[in-house]
């Protein structure tokens, strides 16, 4: 099939709703059902040339070898593929016995290998099978995709991953709670893809190239495969392609189970796709990755797993060793994961979408203000843009991109560029949810475009990392009597803890005391002070600040005359009107 010219049919997905599932099934259930079954279908076309080999090697060596030892056989007899069926089932046995389909079908699901199983069990199948049963439609179901090819032949990988794709989409469209927690919409992947790996054009189509991507929160697989895809069928046109390999681990069981399932599909490999708490349960322990990318979930809880990172973060080489964040949002616990995962050879880049929280809140002291001052004295951010409203399916908060690397270029040292892209967009022709607009692909362009330049203009500040810093001084007033003497205690002023300040001055000061002599000290009681060893450092990336612009309030005179005019052209209409 010409991928560029024509995309795979998927009018059966329609039917399907139409003829079998309407009535009983809602449609915002469409992927519950469906999903599964493409997953079945798909394994058992391209299983069709060696089945009778594979069965012929299981009863030959079942009795005769252990599970370890016969699952390499079965899989060279299956052709190499990773996974295989012993059952005497197919989709077309199934078919010519409807009296046995319930029997028949348990006996097929059983005879795949436990790698199969295993997606089955947290797609939760048993339930939705039990539910055909009790309706009498799982044979009717069963036809139906029986006469669908999904034959490699007739379907390959690129045109499978399509198909995963948009059934996902028709179900997040039917379904806006699950399109916001597990489907991050493609137009923000896109603009991730773009500016995270356009930089490494030169050296992906090089030749001979590995990279791998990972993402720590992958939901149903969407951002890693679109990156995959992104550089192998855009960025990576001409010349040799590099291997791209994907890595998720993910939390939700059905959103991991169709994960795993479309790398199954097409031709992934299924065990980079893993199930468990990022949080408390790295299964990637041990490994880092060219490129990270995550949409986290905002403003969740941590404090059911406190205890772990608490304990954790009193370890010098654990991941939460620069700070831990309030228990009511975890989102810098992702993001000092994620950065774990950076190669310590300084190669690569990381992009994680965030709501504004991260950006500043926490004050001086805090554990927020504390993981920023690492990631900034590090040098690892590199750039944040500012994404427009409502692009999410559940939130149409402000939204940011953060891209890091432990790889700068050289004229980005010690710099963080901030963009601020929140009029890029155009309405959305049909909202989903609290998704009202879409980036176009234009809009993507011209963002690239300012992110590459790395210029100052309207959309663009560039500041150096001790910008985002500033000491938190604390401003002591003394204490006076009723005579308005200052108090004195053991020699020392007394201070009025209830006229206590802080005051912010940048890192940049060099004279801290000569600020406060000049600046606040001539507006407060004059014989104030500094107490430094209170003294704390906060930073904090106040992005909105920074791009304000001051608009010029409308005079009292023209006030009045737009007033005027307004009256002439009432009085004026009265008049017409009853004339």
């Amino acid at each position: 099939m010409d991928n560029n010219n024509k995309k795979p049919d998927l009018s059966f997905v329609w039917s399907i709703l139409d003829t079998v599932l309407r009535d009983t099934f809602k449609k915002n259930e469409i992927g519950d059902v469906i999903l599964p079954f493409v997953v079945l279908r798909r394994l058992d076309c391209m299983l069709a040339p060696v089945n009778k080999k594979v069965r012929e090697q299981y009863e030959k060596f079942h009795e005769k070898l252990t599970e370890d030892k016969l699952k390499p056989v079965l899989r060279k007899a299956a052709g190499g593929l990773k996974f295989y069926n012993t059952s005497r089932h197919t989709f077309a046995t199934l078919k010519d016995d409807a009296a046995n389909i319930t029997i028949n079908f348990t006996n097929y699901l059983n005879g795949f290998n436990e790698e199969v199983r295993d997606i089955f069990t947290h797609f939760e199948f048993d339930k939705v099978i039990a539910r055909l049963n009790r309706n009498k439609l799982l044979f009717a179901l069963v036809q139906e995709f029986e006469g669908l090819d999904f034959s490699l032949s007739a379907m390959d990988n690129h045109d499978m991953g399509y198909v995963f794709e948009e059934i996902l989409r028709i179900a997040n469209d039917f379904s806006n709670e699950t399109a916001g927690e597990h489907f991050t919409p493609r137009d923000v992947i896109r603009l991730i893809n773009a500016i995270l790996f356009t930089p490494d054009k030169e050296t992906l189509s090089g030749g001979n190239v590995i990279r791998s991507i990972y993402d720590p929160t992958c939901g149903t697989g969407g951002m890693v495969n679109l990156g995959r895809k992104y550089i192998l069928e855009e960025l990576c046109v001409d010349g040799i392609k590099p291997t791209v390999n994907t890595f998720g681990q993910e939390l939700n069981e059905m959103s991991y189970a169709i994960a795993k399932s479309e790398a199954l599909v097409t031709d992934g490999d299924a065990d980079n796709i893993r199930l468990g708490n990022t949080l408390t349960d790295d299964q990637f322990k041990g490994k880092y990755f060219d490129y990270i990318m995550a949409n986290p979930p905002y403003g969740v809880t941590w404090k059911k797993d406190q205890d772990t990172i608490l304990k954790e973060c009193q370890d010098p080489e654990g991941r939460f060793y620069a700070g831990t964040p309030r228990t009511s949002d975890g989102q810098l616990l992702f993001i000092q994961h994620m950065i774990s995962k950076m190669k310590k050879d300084g190669t690569s880049r990381m992009a994680v979408v965030t709501n504004g929280s991260p950006l500043f809140s926490g004050g001086a002291g805090s554990g927020e203000s504390y993981i920023r001052k690492w990631i900034i004295e590090s040098d690892l951010l590199e750039c944040i843009v500012a994404l427009p409203k409502d692009l999410f399916y559940n939130t149409g908060i402000n939204t940011y991109i953060w891209f890091l690397t432990n790889n700068k270029s050289a004229e980005r040292r010690g710099k963080v560029q901030l963009i601020d892209a929140t009029s890029f967009c155009t309405s959305a022709p049909k909202s989903l949810g609290n998704k009202r607009n879409d980036i176009r692909p234009q809009d993507i362009e011209d963002i690239l475009k300012i992110y590459l330049a790395f210029e100052e203009g309207e959309y663009c500040k560039i500041f150096p990392n001790q910008f985002f810093g500033n000491y938190q001084l604390v401003v002591e007033q003394p204490l006076r009597d009723e005579n308005g003497n200052v108090v004195m205690k053991a020699g020392k002023k007394v201070a009025d803890t209830s006229k206590r300040d802080t005051e912010s001055v940048p890192l940049d000061i060099q004279n801290v005391h000569e600020y406060f002599k000049t600046e606040v000290l001539p507006h407060i009681d004059p014989e104030s002070w500094l107490e430094l060893s209170k003294t704390r450092v906060n930073y904090e990336i106040n992005f909105t600040r920074y791009f304000y612009q001051y608009e010029q309030p409308e005079s009292s005179a023209a006030i009045a005359e737009r007033i005027k005019v307004s009256e002439e052209k009432v009085t004026s209409l009265l008049k017409s009107l009853f004339a």
